[in-house]
């Protein structure tokens, strides 16, 4: 046998291995008291930017798609979505200070603008999450827009 076939032969097995280590699809509960629509602070035109754009990794209600069954990608994935949420979680919401909350929309405002957000990976597969400038300006304009009660204590 040439050795490329038994390059090959070896990519294979090794891809075939690599299906068994599987990362978690997880979608944590989500207590709806605690989500950033119950804060009432979200107009319907930005919560559905949020949905459309944000929310599969800034939120526990992550659409794992059929490539998040696929390894490497899989892992690639996972971690997008656990550093999307530690970064912001849409779903919990309610328990962040006043403090995180305010820097939070002010980041978000920061990344979009940037075009750091969504990320540029995300987008080939995901092209409905793609923000026009009009989207991007009412974030902005609806982030600085919102005032933050610093005397709320975060839900527990």
């Amino acid at each position: 046998m040439k050795w490329w076939k038994w390059v090959l032969l070896v990519l294979a097995l090794a891809f075939l291995v690599i299906q068994f280590v599987r990362p978690a699809e997880t979608n944590p509960p989500i207590d709806a008291t605690k989500t950033i629509e119950a804060a009432g602070i979200v107009p319907a035109d930005v919560e559905a930017i949020l949905n459309r754009s944000c929310a599969d990794c800034h939120s526990n209600k992550t659409v794992w798609p059929w490539y998040a069954k696929v390894a490497p990608s899989s892992w690639l994935l996972a971690k997008d979505v656990r550093e999307g949420r530690r970064e912001l979680n849409l779903s919990e919401w309610s328990g962040y200070t006043a403090r995180r909350k305010t820097r939070k929309l002010k980041e978000v405002c920061e990344q979009v603008k940037e075009g750091e957000m969504p990320l540029k990976v995300y987008l080939p597969l995901h092209p409905s999450a793609k923000l026009t400038d009009a989207e991007k300006a009412r974030l902005c304009d609806w982030a600085s827009s919102v005032h933050i009660d610093a005397t709320a204590k975060p839900a527990s």
